[in-house]
């Protein structure tokens, strides 16, 4: 069983995936699970099934039970708060963000998953259950959004970032995504970047970026490693964008990138990694340029 945890020693959680989407990465929720003691594990999601719970049984954990919450109402529920309460590991399951954000953010269940967080239970999630543990988030709202839709019109309607939905401090100033190079999404988190530079008071905008079958496992340090078949992608824009207004392509320059793949680590606190590659990409007039061999944007 997990070990109780004083509130604030969230500040490092036990345990932090993120995994990008498409297939799980077994390595990922073996580690999980390790992390809460091969524990109980609470699975939370909008939609779907419950076919979580015998994938993780077989990974190490001592149980496992899904909860399905697609109502405000059912977000009210007190066992429901119960279950999550009593954790000893936490797992978002993918959907849709504007489920979780639109329907738990308002709700108990919100703060549920907040309080896990303070006493520093194992947390994680995938896809959807990724894109909502960053400070930022891409909510959803209007429905998703191409990179050559973003780049074009920074100020789109469907350019939707929200914050704070879940407060993880290791993830402070961070905006998290998912199926980042199966779904050619480079170019629309640069415009994500851009818009928080514009939008918040802030002199830094950071993203994780992970594809799918892929998850980085971020230790209470910051400390992150990489299990899985494809890449996870470190960001961070510090000069404001030259053109970012509605109805106009973007234009900024000198976003940093770190790209990191199995065996490549990372630390967040400093912001520099070992063993993966480092270059830069800019955008001039919606088109996305970088400083890579070939030019190509991963």
């Amino acid at each position: 069983m997990r070990k109780e945890r004083t509130r604030g020693a969230g500040l490092f959680l036990a345990g932090l995936v993120l995994m990008g989407g498409g297939k799980d990465v077994d390595a990922a929720f073996r580690w999980l699970t390790a992390k809460a003691g091969g524990g109980h594990v609470v699975v939370v999601r909008a939609s779907g099934t419950d076919a979580y719970n015998p994938y993780i049984l077989k990974l190490g954990a001592r149980s496992v039970e899904t909860l399905i919450i697609k109502t405000p109402e059912e977000s009210r529920d007190p066992q429901t708060l119960d279950k999550i309460r009593h954790a000893d590991a936490l797992w978002i399951a993918g959907g849709d963000q504007w489920n979780y954000i639109g329907t738990w953010g308002p709700s108990p269940v919100r703060e549920a998953l907040q309080s896990l967080i303070d006493r520093g239970v194992p947390f994680g999630g995938t896809s959807a259950g990724l894109a909502v543990l960053g400070q930022y988030a891409f909510t959803a709202e209007k429905d998703s959004i191409t990179s050559a839709q973003a780049l074009a019109d920074p100020y789109h309607e469907r350019v939707a970032i929200g914050a704070d939905f879940l407060r993880i401090p290791i993830l402070e100033g961070i905006l998290t995504d998912s199926h980042f190079v199966t779904r050619d999404r480079m170019g629309r988190l640069l415009v994500f970047l851009s818009r928080i530079l514009m939008d918040h008071d802030v002199s830094d905008a950071r993203a994780i970026a992970i594809d799918e079958r892929t998850a980085a496992l971020v230790e209470p340090t910051g400390a992150v490693s990489i299990v899985g078949e494809s890449a996870v992608y470190f960001l961070r824009a510090a000069t404001k964008p030259q053109i970012c207004r509605a109805g106009t392509p973007l234009t900024v320059s000198r976003i940093a990138v770190y790209r990191a793949r199995a065996g490549a680590e990372f630390d967040l606190r400093k912001w520099s990694g070992t063993g993966g590659t480092a270059y830069e990409l800019s955008v001039e007039n919606g088109v996305v340029r970088s400083t890579q061999p070939g030019g190509s944007a991963y």
